[in-house]
């Protein structure tokens, strides 16, 4: 390796995560803050636990539940259609039947 062109090497940095859990590893930098780790990551807790600065999380919830109401209106519509088909077919083959 060439002198003096490489940053010093820590090999006890501290990583502190606002949760308050502290990693040491070896770094370039003596101490990093972060502001999510292993410890408090919903990944890997397990927990769900929403990160949303700008909304978009519940911007897709509105346009989900949107879209399921737009399901179930088409469906009562195409059911509403089945009804009145199956009415006019049974008034065509009543009156077919008494001539």
């Amino acid at each position: 390796m060439k002198k003096d062109i490489h940053p010093e090497y820590y090999p006890a940095a501290k990583i502190v995560c606002a949760c308050g859990n502290i990693i040491t590893t070896g770094a370039a930098v003596s101490e990093m803050k972060v502001e999510i780790c292993s410890a408090c990551h919903p990944f890997y807790t397990g927990k769900k636990k929403l990160i949303d600065a700008t909304g978009r999380v519940d911007r897709f919830k509105k346009l989900k539940e949107k879209a399921t109401e737009r399901k179930i209106v088409k469906a009562k519509r195409e059911e509403e259609k089945k009804a009145r088909k199956t009415k006019i077919v049974r008034k065509t083959v009543k009156s077919k039947k008494k001539k």
